[in-house]
């Protein structure tokens, strides 16, 4: 079986209470989607809409946010293809790194090429965004990759 596609289309109107709901589902925050320069997607394929992700751009650098699978298509491939789809983004918006922040993921994002750094790391720019400041606890594992 082939790995899925996805394409990502800009979330906004009635697309971002799915956004929401799918992040609720997956216990990612959703406290601060209406602040900052923060891109929310919905990640669709040929079954329908199938998750989410985001990006934070600052400058040269990204914050990786918000990926999600719908329960009924985890395990398929599609958290991979959305990452995938979410670093195109990066590359055409011209971005040298990407970071995050985990809880539970860090398994699959390290499988996908992403390697744990420490937390102080990251350019002030990354490190001052409410994902790092607020929302995620300091027990978070930080990542990065270059799209």
């Amino acid at each position: 079986m082939s790995e899925p596609t996805v394409r990502l289309r800009r979330a906004d109107g009635e697309a971002m209470a799915y956004v929401e709901r799918v992040l609720e589902q997956a216990n990612l925050p959703t406290g601060d989607l209406d602040s900052g320069p923060i891109r929310l997607y919905v990640a669709e394929s040929e079954p329908g809409r199938v998750g989410v992700g985001g990006l934070e751009v600052y400058d040269t650098v990204g914050l990786l946010r918000s990926v999600a699978v719908e329960p009924d298509h985890r395990g398929s491939g599609y958290g991979r293809a959305v990452v995938d789809a979410l670093e195109a983004e990066a590359r055409s918006d011209g971005l040298d790194a990407l970071y995050l922040l985990t809880t539970t993921a860090a398994a699959f994002f390290d499988d996908l090429g992403y390697t744990e750094i420490p937390r102080d790391e990251p350019p002030t720019s990354i490190q001052e965004t409410t994902q790092f400041s607020e929302l995620c606890p300091t027990s978070a594992v930080c990542m990065r990759r270059s799209p």
